[in-house]
């Protein structure tokens, strides 16, 4: 028996867990790097300026009885988002549930299984959109034992490597060519354990703090360093083994680094290297474009719970991004 549209409902309850799942799901980073916008419909245009025009200066000394000198800008109304909807569900038969002594439990276990698998999917996806090689204008691959040059790095794992004037030539590389300087790291977790052991850094931290202290580097201290407004450290890790074979987990994140700039506010003329498009106008939806239905299957003598998540990743300025591939051992 199929379940009628009454018999279909998104269960608020439900759906808070999940949000409280996600707030609490500080290892992922896929909705903290870029603006998330709100859309109402899952798909529709944007427009982007080309900063070639604002960066000009066309002004002009201007003669008595002349017209002032003009400027122009040019508006790009193609760029588009289409937010797909992502799905799993979870199963509860009345058997287990008639034996559980608590019947909320189960659903809020239900609840959380799916949410942490779908935003392990959703990090996937920020992976595959952001954190790779050949996306950015600025990409350069880190190199073991190579000297600095225009392409590669010294990896940061190697104590010879210089990792603070790395990153600030990408900054200084990005404001060159746009007039915005990178306010956001994010970086792999592999890449964290490096640069908090790198001697460079340990001495410039060491050197800064109270006489007598122990020397710390945490993310405040490296936000000073390399002297940016955010950073972030992809600890997520996936299962990646076979279904019923012996887990294998791996940082989703890798060995890698990507310095961008990073709207603090969105808006129509605000620059940012990357939007997050959920579309909160499906019914019942949350800020991140998720909800939880829970139905009935009688065929199956079991509740469905079920999440959905519709969402588009997009990367909205190829030259408002630095990338460091592989840049650790």
């Amino acid at each position: 028996m199929n379940p009628t549209p009454g018999d279909v409902h998104v269960n608020q309850p439900l759906t808070d867990i999940s949000v409280a799942f996600i707030q609490k799901a500080t290892n992922y980073v896929a909705d903290k790097v870029f603006p998330n916008i709100s859309v109402s419909k899952q798909s529709d245009l944007y427009y982007t300026y080309d900063r070639a025009y604002f960066n000009k200066s066309n002004m002009e000394v201007r003669a008595p009885s002349t017209e002032s000198a003009g400027a122009e800008f040019k508006v790009d109304a193609t760029p588009n988002y289409f937010a797909p909807v992502h799905a799993l569900h979870h199963d509860i038969d009345d058997q287990r549930r008639a034996n559980a002594d608590s019947v909320l439990d189960l659903d809020r276990e239900a609840t959380e299984l799916l949410t942490g698998q779908a935003f392990i999917r959703r990090e996937k996806l920020w992976v595959s959109k952001y954190f790779a090689g050949g996306l950015w204008t600025g990409d350069v691959d880190g190199v073991a034992s190579a000297e600095n040059n225009t392409t590669t790095f010294r990896q940061w794992n190697d104590a010879a490597s210089d990792p603070i004037n790395n990153v600030r030539k990408g900054k200084s590389s990005v404001l060159q060519s746009t007039g915005f300087e990178p306010n956001t790291l994010v970086i792999g977790q592999a890449v964290w354990d490096a640069l908090v052991d790198h001697p460079d850094i340990v001495d410039r931290v060491k050197y800064g703090q109270t006489a007598g202290g122990a020397a710390r580097v945490n993310i405040e201290a490296l936000k000073a360093l390399f002297e940016v407004d955010n950073i972030h450290i992809m600890k997520a890790v996936e299962n990646t083994a076979a279904t019923g074979q012996t887990a294998t987990h791996a940082f989703i994140g890798g060995k890698k680094a990507l310095l961008c700039y990073s709207a603090p506010t969105p808006g129509i003329m605000t620059p940012t290297a990357g939007y997050t498009f959920s579309w909160t106008g499906y019914t019942g939806a949350a800020g991140a474009g998720q909800r939880i239905k829970k139905f009935r299957m009688e065929n199956l003598s079991s509740d469905r719970v079920e999440i959905e998540m519709a969402f588009d990743q997009k990367l909205v300025a190829a030259d408002l991004g630095y990338f460091f591939d592989t840049i650790v051992a």
